[in-house]
């Protein structure tokens, strides 16, 4: 029950991290602490399950440099490692004429990404790679893959173990403190100060945390007496199936293009490892911070979301966007009629209700979405000993790894391993 780091949170984020950190100090104790029975159960397993290829990001951000990096480390590491995974591609397509100047600037910021392979296509070509799909011009990425975290991310849980790594699952952890002296006595208790207390009452010793919890990384830095800022605030992305009979209709990724002024990407098109073919998804609040389902409703969680001011702002901001999104969250017609505008045949007959996943969104108290990443500790014998991942935003999944280097340079940087 002695670790010199453990890591809190086996998400695909956490489970590569606590990997890259056993692998480069193979002589020192990695825990990584995970509250539900099994690994990858909540972002991490509920994704659109896409290798993102490094489009969208500002140049020059972490999220563009660590995207790019990371889909060339994942498509790496999957040939390693035998994990199957499909390069079937993604057509960005723009169906109305206003849209055009923002994909060809979509083009250029691919472009000064590095992203391989990228070129504009016209209504002919975009036939011919996706028979059903209808648009004026389309941004062709044919590097942007498929793949099933949950797999990718048990890989890396494998890895962790077999370098000496230890996984305690079904440890809630509910408390931080750094062992009082007088209790400690022995030289072990010097050595590993901090305990880390679960909802069941069990404690581990370490002498270094790094939190990678995802939904919940806001209370555990406020759990650890650090910053409560920013704020988590849940989004519910609610997706629709293509009917078995009907996938033939979609080839590879089919996505809009982005509208600067709402913060989410918009209903795309995903085939899936299985054969399956993901509609969606929208994005709307969640009531509860892993209320995978409509009618899920956790009374704090509501009330952390609803008081929080930064909601408020973002939610003002956004307005006709955010009704749209409910009213579309409700209705499965007005779902299918933005997926229309690509596929013209797909009708509600062909459509099924599907899973639903949550997000961790970030927000700060201007209402402001924080899009890159945001690390930070305390101060104090205990929050100088804790690096809190504090948002780890899409594209996480296919950055995993780069983030992972990233995350132990930084632990090296902190706590001088």
């Amino acid at each position: 029950s002695t670790f010199d780091v453990a890591v809190v949170g086996a998400g695909i984020v956490g489970l590569a991290s606590a990997r890259e950190l056993v692998l480069r100090h193979p002589a020192l104790t990695f825990a990584v602490l995970e509250k539900e029975k099994e690994l990858a159960h909540h972002q991490s397993g509920r994704n659109s399950g896409v290798i993102h290829s490094g489009i969208y990001y500002t140049p020059g951000s972490l999220k563009a440099k660590l995207c790019v990096q990371g889909a060339a480390l994942c498509y790496k590491y999957c040939d390693q490692k035998g994990i199957p995974y499909k390069q079937c591609g993604k057509l960005i397509v723009a169906v109305e004429q206003d849209e055009i100047p923002r994909l060809k600037a979509l083009y250029e910021r691919g472009l000064q990404n590095n992203v391989r392979g990228l070129k504009l296509i016209g209504a002919k070509e975009i036939q011919a790679k996706e028979p059903f799909c209808r648009g004026l011009m389309a941004l062709d990425s044919p590097f942007t893959g498929i793949v099933d975290y949950k797999q990718v991310a048990q890989s890396y849980a494998e890895d962790f173990q077999e370098a000496g790594g230890t996984i305690l699952t079904d440890f809630e952890v509910t408390g931080m403190e750094m062992a009082k002296e007088s209790s400690s006595g022995s030289e072990d208790g010097l050595k590993y100060p901090i305990i880390v207390r679960n909802s069941k009452g069990e404690e581990i010793y370490c002498r270094h945390i790094v939190t990678c919890a995802g939904l919940y990384s806001d209370r555990l830095s406020e759990i650890s007496g650090c910053s409560p800022e920013p704020r988590i605030v849940p989004f519910r992305g609610d997706y629709l199936v293509l009917k078995p009979e009907k996938c033939y209709m979609v080839k590879g990724n089919i996505y809009p293009v982005p509208n600067p002024r709402f913060p989410f990407l918009g209903f795309h098109f995903t085939p899936r490892m299985d054969g399956s073919v993901w509609l969606g998804p929208n994005a709307v609040l969640a009531f509860k911070r892993e209320g995978y389902r409509l009618y899920d409703f956790g009374a704090a969680d509501f009330l952390d979301a609803v008081l929080y001011s930064g909601l408020w702002k973002l939610v003002l901001r956004n307005l006709s966007y955010g009704l749209s999104e409910m009213y579309r969250a409700c209705f499965l017609s007005a779902q299918v009629k933005e997926l229309q505008k690509f596929i013209p045949e797909v009708t509600v007959n062909d459509v099924l209700r599907g899973p639903s996943g949550v997000r961790a969104q970030a927000l700060d108290s201007d209402g402001n979405l924080v899009d890159d990443f945001v690390f930070d500790g305390g101060t104090g014998d205990l929050g100088s000993r804790i690096l809190h991942v504090r948002n780890a935003p899409s594209p996480a999944a296919t950055s995993s790894l780069a983030i992972a280097e990233m995350i132990a340079d930084e632990v090296n940087r902190r706590f001088e391993l």
